[in-house]
């Protein structure tokens, strides 16, 4: 049988590759977009936990509307991402701080 605790692991397991993603890799930007993913998708997996734990379905409710939220902010991104590398011919982030004021 899988406890709340096997939940929990898999959410910690997540959310720290998600991490080690940010900081081993900060040239490219569509690894960290999907690093942040990662994260958010770590913290989906801990509310279910909870609310399957509990028995309460407003944290399967509040996951619906992070996963929204997490498909604009992909889309939007990768949006911006695409106008950046046709302006620029380049993802990769230390090209890009010219983007400053």
């Amino acid at each position: 049988m899988i406890t709340l605790a096997h939940f929990l692991t898999l959410g910690a397991i997540l959310f720290c590759v998600a991490i080690a993603g940010i900081f081993i890799n900060r040239k490219n930007v569509i690894t960290l977009l999907m690093a942040i993913e990662l994260m958010l998708l770590a913290v989906n997996t801990n509310f279910i936990a909870f609310s399957r734990y509990l028995g309460d379905p407003a944290g399967q409710v509040f996951v619906f509307f992070i996963l929204t939220v997490a498909a604009a902010e992909s889309a939007i991104g990768l949006a911006i991402l695409v106008v950046l590398f046709r302006n620029r011919a380049t993802i990769n982030v230390a090209e890009l701080d010219s983007l400053k004021g």
